[in-house]
């Protein structure tokens, strides 16, 4: 499939995706695309393999390494393949004094050229069908808000 995003659109796609997926309650789709994208990237040579990183990140407080890409002006982490271990320099710890350029571009935007870039189809969002049938048998709709006020009918007479 041929997309007709710059090589720099595809990066700032994937930096704003990822930035989302940082700080979403459920990342897993966005890490995902990440991966696809960056995947396909590296299939069509616009991305480089650089060399592995110790991750800042320990899983089960086990040392784990990342491996590090290039696309255009910004770099990722990924998780490494066997064969990457073999074939890539270690470069140790992270640098934490660089930081890849900032961009501005909204999350939708970054998806649609994303699902574009690996030949995805957007998610469509399901409407959520409210089902009264789900209230618990207990519930007691509140009566706050729905008096009449001012009073219309007298319910003293004097």
């Amino acid at each position: 499939m041929t997309s007709k995003a710059s090589t720099q659109e595809l990066a700032e796609a994937i930096y704003t995706v990822n930035r989302h997926a940082k700080t979403a309650p459920e990342p897993q789709h966005l890490y995902h695309l990440k991966k696809e994208a960056i995947h396909r990237l590296l299939e069509d040579d616009k991305a480089k393999k650089i060399g592995m990183h110790f991750s800042d990140h320990p899983k089960l407080s086990n040392q784990h390494s990342t491996l590090l890409i290039q696309v255009a002006d910004y770099y990722f982490h990924i998780l490494p393949s066997k064969e990457d271990f073999e074939q890539y320099e270690h470069l140790g710890s992270l640098d934490h004094s660089y930081r890849n350029p900032r961009s501005k571009m909204p999350l939708g935007r970054a998806k649609h050229i994303l699902y574009d870039y690996i030949g995805w189809k957007a998610e469509k969002k399901q409407k959520r069908v409210h089902n009264k049938q789900t209230r618990s048998s207990y519930y007691t709709p509140s009566s706050l808000g729905k008096m009449e006020w001012p009073p219309t009918k007298p319910h003293r007479n004097f």
